[in-house]
């Protein structure tokens, strides 16, 4: 009686070890790998430039804290695709020129837009 069941046991095992690795074979030929890479990709890009823009706006706002010519806490900063936006009430427009000056020294900024900067005077 054990023999039966040994000679069943075994031809299941090669059976499966067989099928196992005919099945990988037929899914490796329909498995697409430069989708999930350009994924990837593109998710990092994504992250990096979001990293940069939150960079740039973090060192925008810390050289403003910096210059007590600055009314730091009363200009928002905005940041995308390294484009800063200023917004909010300065007291002079000197103020908000340097604003704007502070602002284009920082690394990685391509442009500072300061259409939403108002002088008070």
């Amino acid at each position: 009686m054990k023999l039966p069941v040994n000679k069943f046991a075994f031809a299941a095992i090669t059976a499966t070890a067989l099928s196992l690795s005919v099945a990988g074979t037929a899914f490796a030929d329909t498995y697409n790998s430069t989708q999930p890479t350009m994924l990837a990709a593109n998710t990092m890009d994504k992250a990096e430039e979001a990293v940069s823009d939150t960079w740039i706006t973090s060192k925008v706002k810390s050289s403003f804290l910096a210059d007590d010519g600055l009314s730091a806490l009363d200009i928002k900063v905005e940041t995308n695709k390294g484009v800063v936006s200023l917004s909010g009430v300065v007291k002079t427009e000197a103020e908000r020129d340097l604003a704007v000056a502070k602002a284009k020294e920082i690394k990685g900024v391509q442009a500072v837009s300061a259409d939403g900067l108002k002088a008070a005077d």
